[in-house]
């Protein structure tokens, strides 16, 4: 009875020696990626963390394409017993900076775990415009936030439709910090205005206060905009990569403070401006779009002149406004006087308080007879944005006076004699006819047989052939000349969008649609290239090396990037005016460069 009581008590006592079967299986080997959040703010932060549960060796991290490391890795370790259950967790952390905006990949990264290579998944990130609060935990020094501002600030908050707003992006910075470097991480695309920028030749630090306290502040960058849409517009936020140098709590042998360098992102943030639309009431027909406050003049180069003479005609605007977002009035002018294409000129400097100087059309005129010719009065309406009310403006009559050349012809009322149908009279039987005699023939008569059109007919066979065999070898060696027929072809339809693109003045799709195709077909027909190699490089040093000069590359090129903005952009009818005009100086240019 003894021996069977030992018996059990050591069985029992042997099984709990054993290891839990638990703890005898072996765990799967896990490594993942997480990400703190896949969408961020060009001025936010992103966590990455590489988590494994069993230990390993060897850690490579992905490249980070598109973000910079701002700290890290950062390595922790878990290690614990539950009810006889090892768990297990380690992890390294990294602190990214997105460099600019949109979809990046976090790439796979691998460590070695028992011998063996195990791979992360890849994630993608998307990185949007800067946000106004920014969520994530800076991984920057207090400081540096706390003495570092980008702002934007807006000349007016609620401008009419076309009148000009200026934006000025300052960068603020504390005297206890020092900014070694900036580079722009995102430039805004200002989308529903027409905008300018105004260059900076150098930067300038001016002394100020910013909330009350010394600030030091550099202007960064200045735009005009003139909105082209009423209501409320949004204008993108400006963010900038700032290296910084800012004082630490640590002194150094001499009992000076330390600075450590660092990165820091900023962000100028949204505004938002309330665009009023021009008032309907009293709007004149003569209203063309014009903003501002301006002269309107009309003067001929001469009032008195022989026919066949020409004089200049000069219609000019000057003041300070949309310049060149209007289209200037045009003349009416008697049939009798010749009129050729008008001849656009421009003298327009901008300012942060907008655009100011002159535009004219000049015609030349040519009268073909004499007599007097009025010119009669043009009307110019314009918005007064500070008057808030429109102002027309009128040139006055011009009499032109053509005092020697032919005179002008007449239509008269009468119909002319020669047009008058003959009177038809009866005459009667006054004729009788002769009956010829079988055997005569008739005066005058030649028998075909021996004749010379006879042996023209019977040897036309024979003076074909030549004939036919030329035009044969013509016509092979056309349909061999693939090459030149594609030339001819893209030639034509060059023209044939040219014109479709005048007719399309006013529709920007349709007009720069057409555009486009005009161009592209033209560098097929001058350049023998295909589509797939319309890369502007491309075109700019394929026209060089056919002898175009710089000034007429340029302009090319930039009717391109014009075609291509024009798909995102506001284009006005003066601007469309100005391309196809600027396409036709162009095209010409080049022609004649290109045959030389």
């Amino acid at each position: 009875m003894i021996s069977k009581g030992f018996t059990y008590l050591f069985c029992l006592f042997a099984l709990l020696l054993l290891p839990p079967v638990q703890a005898q299986q072996e765990e799967e080997v896990l490594f993942e990626v997480k990400l703190s959040k896949n969408t961020l703010g060009i001025n936010e932060r992103l966590s990455v963390e590489f988590s494994m549960n069993r230990d390993g060796d060897n850690f490579q991290p992905p490249d980070f394409e598109g973000f910079r490391v701002v700290m890290g890795p950062t390595q922790s370790i878990s290690s614990m017993w539950v009810n006889g259950v090892r768990s297990f967790s380690k992890s390294y952390t990294y602190i990214l900076a997105p460099m600019a905006k949109g979809t990046f990949t976090i790439k796979q990264s691998t460590i070695v775990i028992d011998g063996e290579t195990y791979k992360s998944l890849s994630k993608k990130v998307t990185v949007t415009a800067a946000v106004d609060r920014p969520n994530d935990d800076q991984s920057v020094d207090n400081i540096a936030s706390q003495n570092l501002h980008l702002i934007a600030e807006v000349s007016k908050t609620d401008p009419y439709l076309n009148e000009p707003v200026s934006v000025v992006y300052k960068l603020y910075v504390s005297p206890s910090i020092n900014v070694s470097d900036f580079r722009p991480l995102d430039n805004p695309k200002y989308n529903n205005f027409w905008s300018q920028d105004l260059p900076l030749t150098r930067y300038t630090v001016e002394n100020t206060t910013y909330e009350g306290k010394p600030y030091r502040y550099v202007i960064l960058k200045r735009v005009v905009l003139y909105p082209q849409k009423s209501g409320k517009l949004e204008i993108e936020p400006l963010a900038l990569d700032v290296t910084l140098d800012v004082p630490t709590d640590k002194r150094d042998f001499f009992g000076r403070r330390t600075y450590k360098q660092t990165n820091m992102t900023v962000s100028a943030g949204k505004r938002t401006i309330n665009v009023k639309a021009l008032p309907m009431a009293g709007r004149p027909e003569s209203f063309n779009g014009a903003v501002g406050n301006f002269e309107f003049s009309v003067n001929t180069s001469k009032k008195v002149l022989n026919a066949s003479e020409s004089l200049q005609a000069k219609v000019s605007v000057e003041g300070k406004g949309n310049l060149k977002l209007f289209q200037l009035p045009e003349p009416s002018l008697p049939s009798a006087l010749e009129v050729y294409e008008p001849e656009f000129d421009e003298k327009i400097r901008t300012t942060l308080t907008g655009m100011q100087g002159e535009v004219s059309n000049s015609y030349t005129i040519v009268p073909a007879y004499r007599g007097k010719y009025p010119i009669p009065e043009i009307s110019f309406t314009y918005f007064d944005p500070d008057l808030e009310k429109y102002v027309t403006l009128n040139s006055g009559e011009i009499t032109i006076s053509v005092m020697e050349g032919p005179q002008r012809e007449r239509t008269s009322k009468d119909t002319p004699s020669a047009s008058r149908k003959p009177v038809i009279v009866d005459a009667g039987s006054q004729f009788n006819f002769i009956k010829l005699k079988p055997n005569l023939q008739e005066k005058g008569y030649k028998f075909f047989f021996g004749s010379i059109g006879f042996y023209l007919w019977l040897l036309s066979p024979v003076l074909l052939i030549p004939i036919a065999v030329l035009f044969g070898k013509k016509r092979e060696a056309l349909a061999r000349d693939i090459e030149g027929t594609k030339v001819k072809k893209a030639n034509r339809l060059a023209r044939k969008y040219l014109s479709t693109a005048k007719k399309a003045l006013g529709n920007k799709e349709a007009f720069y649609v057409a555009m486009e195709k005009a161009l592209h077909n033209y560098l097929k027909a001058k350049l023998k290239i295909e589509t797939s190699e319309f890369a502007k490089e491309k075109i700019e040093s394929l026209l060089k090396q056919r002898g175009s000069d710089s000034e007429t590359v340029d302009g090319f090129i930039k009717l391109i990037k014009n075609c291509e903005m024009a798909r995102y952009s506001p284009f006005s009818d003066v601007q469309m005016q100005q391309d196809y005009e600027n396409a036709s100086v162009v095209i010409s240019s080049l022609d004649k460069q290109l045959r030389s």
